[in-house]
Parts: structure tokens; sequence; C-alpha cells
């Protein structure tokens, strides 16, 4: 009976202790989806890019192409810590930063340094590693109020869905936030950023302009030093090093009035470090699959062939002329020293921290094979 009363009475008091005391309504917080960093003056200045969830998800009636507002919370501090918490005083509601995908860094953020920012966003339990991560020259404001095609949700666009891009046009391979800094912790220390710009005159709403989101370049960092930026034209040539392009086109020839355009895919590089005269030389081997996509003058494969190889070995040498000029290894053949002989890249770098000239690259070999015409026939030979 005494077991019995203790039973009834424990179960009473937990009757009337009311369950997640602690939870919030979702609807009563402020989701921050996308965060600036900008630095001036000595202080880290940040700019939240916040939505209402309420506003995105898909309803019942199918509703959409409603304008979805986007708020974006500025704060100021000699910490990044302290320029965020300052948004908390005007929030009016809970700010959660679980959800965030997308850090974008200004110039002098990058410049002033890297390692503070991403501690204190590695650190912070709610934030996840998997945050895209971009550098851009624009306005941070701008770029975190920016819309969506055809009034999409905000998070329907090229800052937080990048490989949809990619799929279609695959030039500057999107990065994580982990990755870039596990680069930058690598022996060559090569770190790339993707470059977030607005395009202003590719799109119209009707009559009105609308700037729309475009991944123009990228910012490199070496051994941990910000090395500035290149373009998209600049970079041409490194595209053909990432083993997840998916189609990439190219007019042949790449001088002069083309004979075709046509699409690449599936590169493959090989980097084999050669050691003469006392220093470090490459030979670079690309191979890579194409297909017709439009044929302006009837031309043999063979003959094709060897125009888009041409021009692929001309945007590889133009491309490492230019991360020269930045001293920056937009290829990342000190990386393949090291990997292929670390005694040799730690003699070298006791000497020098940046081993490339324009003497470095050796031979390039690049085969392009052309697997398909499309649905037109074309001859082969």
């Amino acid at each position: 009976m005494r077991n019995a009363k203790k039973i009834a009475l424990s179960l009473l008091i937990l009757m009337l202790v009311s369950g997640c005391w602690n939870s919030k309504d979702i609807q009563n917080m402020a989701y921050v989806t996308a965060l600036g960093v900008d630095y001036e003056n000595g202080r880290f200045k940040s700019y939240a890019q916040m939505l209402n969830f309420t506003n995105i998800a898909k309803s019942d009636t199918g509703e959409v192409g409603k304008p979805v507002p986007i708020w974006v919370g500025v704060g100021e501090g000699k910490t990044l810590t302290e320029s965020l918490t300052t948004m908390y005083a005007t929030s009016q509601i809970r700010v959660f930063w679980g959800h965030l995908k997308a850090l974008v860094l200004s110039e002098n953020a990058m410049k002033h340094g890297m390692k503070e920012i991403y501690d204190m966003l590695n650190r912070y339990r709610e934030v996840r590693y998997n945050i895209l991560m971009y550098g851009t020259n624009e306005p941070l404001h701008e770029i975190l109020i920016q819309k969506s095609i055809l009034n999409f949700s905000p998070l329907d666009t090229l800052m937080d869905l990048p490989y949809q891009i990619y799929s279609q046009r695959s030039f500057i391979l999107p990065e994580y936030g982990y990755k870039i800094i596990a680069q930058m912790n690598e022996p060559s220390g090569l770190a790339m950023i993707p470059c977030l710009t607005l395009d202003r005159t590719g799109w119209y709403e009707d009559q009105d302009k609308r700037s729309m989101f475009r991944i123009n370049g990228a910012y490199f960092f070496q051994n941990k030093e910000f090395r500035g930026h290149l373009s998209e034209d600049d970079l041409k040539g490194t595209r053909w090093i990432q083993r997840q392009l998916v189609r990439s086109p190219m007019n042949i020839p790449d001088k002069g009035p083309p004979v075709a355009a046509i699409v690449l895919q599936k590169p493959h590089l090989y980097v084999k470090p050669v050691i003469e005269n006392g220093k470090a030389r490459f030979n670079i081997r690309v191979s890579v699959d194409a297909y017709i996509d439009e044929l302006i003058k009837d031309t043999p494969h063979k003959k094709m062939e060897e125009m888009a190889g041409d021009a692929i070995r001309d945007e590889i040498k133009m491309s490492f002329k230019k991360g020269l000029e930045k001293k920056a290894d937009v290829f990342m053949l000190d990386e393949k020293l090291y990997r292929k002989n670390p005694k040799k890249w730690h003699e070298f770098h006791r000497a020098s921290p940046y081993l490339l000239d324009a003497d470095s690259i050796k031979t390039i070999d690049i085969r392009v094979s052309i697997e398909s015409s499309g649905k037109y026939k074309q001859r082969v030979n």
C-alpha cells in the first residue's frame, strides 16, 4: 500500500510539470540563413540575413511567386562575437543560427585574416561545418537582400544552391568553409574562395532590370596570406583540374572564327614533378571527354580534338601566368611535389616559400576525346 501511494504521488507530480518548458515556437524565431562579415577601422561589422520560414514553406494552395521579405541585422564590435551579439539587443525575438548556409566575406575581412572569423563560427554549437564560403567586393548589404528569380524563396539562389548552376556550367567550383580551412592548413597552403558578385545587366522583370548573383572568379590565399583576386577569364585553365566538372563549353579554335562549340566533361589531371638542375618542374597531362553542341563548319573529329587540345593548353598556360602574378599556385603544383617527394619539398622551401616561376611547367599533354555529335551524324575523319 505504501508503494502504491508513492507511485500515485509521483504520477501526480509528473502531471503537474509542464513538458519542454524551455521550448520556443518555431514561428517566433528569426532564422539566420547567411552571414556577411566586414572589417573596417579595427572593428568587425557583421550582417545577418534573417528569414521567417512561415513565409518560405510551401502551402497547401501551392502559391508561388509571392515576394518574400528579407531582413538584415547589422552589428559592430571589436570582435566578431561582439558584433553579432549587439544585434540581439534589438532583434525583438530569439535569433537561431542552426540554419546558417552561407558566409560572405568582404575583401577587407579576408585581408585582415580568417582565423578569428572561422574560430568563432566553429566554436558556436548551433553553427554547422558545411557552410558555403564566398568573398566579394560588393556591398554586403546588397548581397544579402538579393532576391531570387521569379520571386522564388531567397534560399533558391546561386549563393545557397551553387551546385545546381555548376551542373550546367562548370567553371568555379563552390567551396565549403571547412574545406577552405583544411586547404590553408595543408603544407602547400593554397586556398581558393569563390567570388560572389551581382550582375546588373543580364535580366529583366518586365521593363525593369533585375540583378542576379554570379560567381566571377575567386580569391586566393597562399600560406594563409591573402594574395588577391583572379577573374573567371583569368581562371579558365583551372577548370581542367576539377574532377567534379560536369559540363563546360568551349569554342574551337580559341582564336579566330569558331568552327564548332563543344562541351567538355570528366577531366582527369595527372601531374608528375621532376627535379632538374636543382629546381622542381612539372609535367602536366589532361584527358577529357567532349561532345559537339554546335557545328558551324563541317570538320573531322580528329581535327576538332586537336583544336580543343590547343585551346586547353593555351588556357592552362594563361591561368598559370596569371597565378604567378599574384604568387598563387592556382594548379596546386606545390602540393603535388610535397606528395611525391616530401624530402625535396622541405629542402626547396627552406630556401624560398614560393617555388614557382615562368619555367616551372615543363610539358603539357592534352588528350581530348569527342564521344558524341548529338542527334546528328558527323564524320570522324
